[in-house]
């Protein structure tokens, strides 16, 4: 890193700390995603990455399993947070540091890979923070609305890591079927996450990828249709086809092209990588509701809604528990 740049890093992360705490910040718009035990994603990446910088263990893998919340603890310890293994605002805020131009290593990986998972900006993960990574963080700014600086400080982090995640479409998992809102697939990194586990284990089984509908809009907010999917949360996912071609048509549990046998392997793959993160499962197959995999509601015989929830969420409606 140039001589001028690290000894001006400090000052800006100190004028941007300010910015931050002003009133009408853009971080007044956003909060930092509270991550717990079970939760997986983007934002879990982060944390790990973060840890990582600062010399915690931690495997870079998305799970927060055990071994990322004792990483997590021996941190909060190191810098005087209560030890509780969550990650919210106080140690986000420990976590993140400076970033620019010049700057190497774990936590521009993190930067990184944020960028390219929430807003496709197909940069290459080399710690360095070079003109592709600051171009990439200037369209990040404007796209939040920010000023377009092309410094990381804690505005920024809060935003980026508060934006929502978009699946990861593919040949082998996932696909996408619209009901007429567009690209409205936007939800939070766990959500994500678990979605993302959840295809792939399913996909192992031989019948067909997952076909997610509507999960939330870029930011989220209302979205045509739906009385929920505005907390990137809520996910639906067409039931499987006794063809397994539900990626380009759908079925409903009454029709013969129903395969019931392959939609309670696929809900069960989902309860299993949301374990203490999974609110309900709409879907009215009346024998998977006696299984107990399933509810009834109105209007969902021919897609699940899949709620996944967070245990300290602000709204009771996704809180855990």
């Amino acid at each position: 890193m140039p001589v001028v740049t690290r000894r001006l890093l400090p000052v800006v992360f100190a004028l941007l700390m300010l910015a931050a705490a002003a009133p009408g910040a853009a971080a007044a718009t956003a909060a930092y995603p509270i991550q717990t035990l079970g939760d997986r994603g983007a934002d879990v990446r982060a944390i790990q990455g973060l840890l990582t910088h600062h010399r915690f263990a931690a495997p870079i893998d998305g799970i927060f399993a055990t071994s990322t919340r004792d990483g997590v603890k021996a941190f909060q310890a190191a810098r005087g947070l209560p030890v509780d293994g969550l990650v919210r605002d106080t140690t986000w805020a420990k976590l993140i540091v400076a970033l620019g131009p010049g700057s190497t290593g774990q936590a521009v990986k993190v930067l990184q890979r944020e960028l390219n998972e929430k807003r496709a900006a197909h940069l290459t993960v080399d710690g360095v923070y070079g003109a592709a990574t600051r171009a990439a963080v200037v369209t990040f700014q404007q796209h939040m609305g920010m000023t377009a600086h092309g410094l990381v400080g804690p505005v920024t982090w809060r935003q980026l890591l508060w934006h929502y995640d978009y699946p990861a479409f593919n040949a082998t998992s996932l696909c996408d079927y619209s009901v007429g809102n567009g690209r409205a697939n936007w939800g939070t990194g766990a959500a994500i996450g678990h979605l993302e586990a959840a295809a792939r284990g399913f996909a192992a089984t031989g019948h067909g990828r997952v076909a997610v509908g509507d999960v939330g809009r870029e930011h989220g907010g209302d979205i045509a249709g739906h009385a929920t999917h505005k907390v990137g949360l809520d996910v639906d996912i067409r039931p499987i086809r006794d063809a397994g071609n539900q990626c380009t048509w759908g079925t409903n549990w009454r029709y013969a092209s129903y395969d019931r046998a392959a939609t309670r392997t696929l809900i069960k793959a989902i309860r299993a990588e949301a374990a203490g993160h999974l609110k309900l499962i709409y879907f009215n197959d009346p024998v998977l509701i006696r299984e107990g995999l399933a509810r009834w509601y109105s209007g969902h015989d021919d897609h699940l809604h899949v709620r996944y929830c967070e245990p300290y969420h602000p709204v009771a409606t996704y809180r855990c528990g």
